[in-house]
């Protein structure tokens, strides 16, 4: 499989590859080695993703893993599945597991082609109760890692944007990317 570039050429958008799909409680990764998905874990009766999660392809964040971003569209999806997305903000985040802490933030976008969410300019034009929905499963569901999940700010498209482009991984090349 090969993946899409980061960004879509001659824009801001990106391409998120989704690996858990909105409503999942069946957590997905991506397997560098065998280039297919490959179940994680089961979430606890009653807990499921609230919106599509996936990765950022050719990023590297300080996790060691690409970018996680949380896709907002409303419409069904699956593991591999590519979705152009506008990039809305980024909640800035910090796990802690065995007294060791690493940033693990989270690029929030909206799936260009959702009626529902194409016209959000960024983070903040979410409702509160929205927002605070998402971080409040994220604490969740990393507290089932027995991880602490902490939302050290938030921030818009820009700052988004910016950190996104500084972890383009250097396996991937930029001729791909062709970074607005």
């Amino acid at each position: 499989m090969k993946l899409p570039s980061t960004f879509v050429k001659k824009t801001n958008n990106i391409n998120a590859v989704i690996e858990t799909p909105k409503g999942c409680a069946a957590k997905y990764n991506f397997d560098k080695e065998t280039q297919l998905f490959k179940l994680k874990k089961i979430l606890p009766e009653g807990l499921a993703f609230p919106f599509h999660f996936g990765f950022i392809p050719f990023t590297l964040a300080e996790d060691g893993d690409p970018i996680d971003v949380l896709v907002l569209m409303n419409e069904p999806s699956w593991p591999g599945c590519i979705i152009e997305c506008k990039v809305l903000g980024i909640l800035e985040a910090e796990e802690t597991q065995n007294k060791t802490t690493v940033k693990n933030n989270r690029i929030v976008a909206a799936a260009i082609e959702s009626p529902v969410f194409k016209n959000n300019k960024n983070i903040n034009s979410l409702s509160k109760d929205l927002t605070n929905g998402i971080i409040n499963f994220f604490i969740s569901y990393t507290r089932l890692e027995e991880k602490d999940f902490n939302i050290t700010g938030k921030s818009g498209p820009s700052i988004a944007l910016h950190v996104i482009k500084k972890s383009i991984s250097k396996k991937g090349s930029s001729e791909e990317s062709e970074q607005p």
